[in-house]
């Protein structure tokens, strides 16, 4: 009876415990997916932007078998997606009779690999527009639309100085882009004329403000450089590097075809 009662007790604990912690971690999973969630007052103006953006696909580029052997022997990750493409194109191809042959090619300081610490957004980035109605000698309400007055180019950019910068970017566009899964582009811009239905009642005795913003997510992490070197040893190569470092870095990407609204009465 003892050993039964203790058993029980010690089910009613262990139930006890998860239930304190699996909620917990259900919250932190939810708050996460919620972050990069688009608000209501955030809309997809691709279909009526006046001015056509070209989608920034990203061309990703495959390793060759032989690329992907050379770098699965290193114990650091290669991603750069430039540096890849030169390792599929090498044409180094020692013979298979090359007893005793030696040698080192220098290919070259690269980054190799991005590592992201957060991505966060900012919904007013930059503020794009501007829309007013003056209903205050009014006796009735009237509607303010959204009507983009100017074209505007909204850019991004890193944040500090760093080696090889467009490499960098690609690298952090790739990154940011499979975090947030959102249009990211380091340019887009806003055709004037623009217009969305969305309506805002502006009541007598009132005058409303309308404000656009074009949103953009802030990238941070870390970037690794290294000097790569091609081994030679006879009739087999292999992928050396050497003079690891690693520098922080940060960069504004903006959201392609989206605009951030603020409505204001007084």
């Amino acid at each position: 009876m003892k050993i039964h009662k203790m058993t029980r007790n010690l089910i009613i604990a262990l139930a006890f415990l998860l239930s304190l912690f699996f909620p917990s971690v259900g919250i932190a999973e939810k708050k996460s997916e919620d972050a990069n969630e688009i608000p209501s007052h955030v809309l997809d103006i691709a279909k009526e932007n006046t001015f056509p953006n070209s989608t920034e696909d990203q061309e990703v580029i495959e390793p060759s078998e032989l690329t992907q052997e050379l770098i699965d022997e290193l114990s650091i990750s290669i991603e750069n997606p430039d540096l890849i493409k030169m390792l599929n194109e090498t044409s180094l191809k020692p013979s298979p009779v090359a007893i005793g042959y030696r040698g080192m090619v220098y290919l070259g300081r690269w980054p190799l690999n991005y590592q992201s610490d957060e991505s966060n957004i900012n919904w007013e980035y930059q503020p794009i527009n501007m829309n007013e109605l003056n209903n205050v000698g009014g006796e009735t309400p009237q509607n303010m639309n959204y009507i983009q007055q100017e074209e505007k180019e909204i850019k991004g950019a890193l944040t500090n100085k760093i080696t090889n910068p467009d490499d960098v970017k690609k690298m952090m566009l790739l990154k940011s882009k499979e975090k947030t899964n959102l249009p990211l582009s380091y340019q887009t811009i806003i055709g004037k004329n623009t217009k969305k239905d969305n309506s805002y009642a502006i009541p007598a005795k009132k005058h409303g403000t309308l404000q656009a913003f074009a949103p953009a997510v802030n990238e941070k992490g870390q970037v690794t450089f290294g000097e790569v070197y091609l081994q030679l040893k006879g009739s087999k190569k292999s992928l050396e590097v050497k003079n690891v470092t690693k520098q922080g870095i940060g960069a504004w990407i903006p959201i392609q075809d989206h605009v951030s609204f603020s409505y204001q009465l007084k």
